[in-house]
């Protein structure tokens, strides 16, 4: 394998720049000219539209900017990847940085393309019970090869998350299709499902949901627009440098971020409506990489919630803290409503009107 020294960038066919590797395995970016002059930062508050060269720094994302890091798979699609590249005779080992976006190339999350693209994506003629046969195989051995490795990575490596999950095509638009990891309920498809439900009840700004097969969970991607166009997409992690591996953000601080990114009010209600129905359902996995925003036309906005269903989280606590305690009351929601600057007689009617929402829905007996 060639190495690859220098990478491009593009959203939608257009030039945003290039990233490079220093001596001291540091990615280096700077914008093109052209992008400059038509178009946006991709990161706001890490790579500012400026004629700068931007150096990463080596933690959280081991020497990879944020932005850039939300393009690479984690969990179950490393190991998609590691076993990828030892069936092509690649040691996973050698593979930089931008070795790995080449392999994400044109197939990753939001409008983020790179060049040399070495991806190869697929959604058309979807087996939903054969692809859960394949990963069945995968998860019940640490040496099993065959050729669904390769036909696993071409559906959609590189999306985040520890559950198994593909991207196939349904009523010509794409969807993201969740498995059950090796110790989930064989019925995680369906509760995810019902909380989808019960979110969209609670006001909760949320995608196309569906089961498929009657048992796995699918969401509608949002990260591309009817056109086939992508909209670029960048998580709370990314943007703020978050390890999202342990608890480093607080919804204070996110409620700050909606409100700074988007200059919108109706933003932060959103954000404050997630952190409510995060809160009731005990979903305690809401880590930096569940927060994430869109770039449309000219402005940010947040995008629609998405895993949201109960979660032990980091050592049985929310993943993000609510106001410093991770022991989260009543008291703490509407500590956060008045100190983010929300109307507190509306806040309350929103959280106390959810509350009653959840509590009449008796989604522990749908769920189980």
């Amino acid at each position: 394998m060639n190495s690859a020294n220098k990478i491009n960038v593009f959203i939608n066919n257009s030039l945003v720049g290039s990233i490079a590797m220093t001596n001291d395995w540091l990615c280096a970016f700077q914008y093109s000219k052209e992008w400059l002059e038509t178009g946006f930062s991709i990161s706001p508050f890490e790579l500012p539209l400026k004629n700068d060269l931007f150096l990463a720094k080596k933690n959280p994302f081991n020497g990879n900017f944020g932005v850039f890091d939300d393009s690479l798979p984690d969990g179950w699609g490393m190991l998609i990847l590691d076993r990828y590249l030892k069936s092509i005779n690649i040691n996973p080992n050698d593979v930089s940085i931008l070795d790995m976006l080449t392999y994400v190339g044109s197939s990753g999350r939001g409008a983020l393309t790179f060049q040399p693209d070495n991806s190869s994506f697929s959604t058309d003629n979807a087996d939903i019970l054969l692809i859960e046969s394949e990963i069945d195989n995968i998860l019940s051995s640490d040496t099993y090869k065959g050729d669904s490795i390769e036909k696993l990575w071409k559906r959609g490596g590189s999306p985040g998350g520890a559950r198994p999950k593909v991207f196939i095509t349904f009523d010509n638009s794409e969807w993201l299709v969740k498995f059950p990891a090796k110790y989930d309920s064989p019925n995680i498809g369906i509760i995810e499902y019902n909380y989808s439900l019960l979110a969209k009840e609670c006001g909760i700004n949320m995608p196309e949901t569906k089961l498929f097969e009657n048992r796995f969970f699918g969401v509608k991607r949002f990260d591309r627009n009817d056109n086939g166009t992508r909209i670029h997409s960048i998580t709370a992690a990314g943007l703020l440098g978050a390890d999202y591996r342990s608890p480093s953000l607080d919804y204070t601080q996110l409620m700050k971020l909606t409100r700074l990114l988007t200059s919108n009010e109706d933003e932060v209600w959103k954000m404050f409506r997630l952190m409510c129905f995060n809160y009731l359902i005990n979903n305690k996995d809401d880590h930096a990489k569940n927060f994430t925003f869109l770039y449309n036309d000219t402005h940010w906005q947040l995008s629609p919630a998405y895993d949201l269903l109960p979660s032990s989280g980091f050592n049985g606590y929310h993943t993000t803290s609510f106001d410093g305690d991770i022991l989260p009351s009543d008291k703490s929601i509407l500590r956060i409503a008045f100190k983010s600057g929300l109307d507190e007689k509306k806040a309350k009617k929103v959280f106390s009107d959810m509350k009653e929402t959840i509590n009449e829905s008796n989604i522990n007996n749908i769920c189980e």
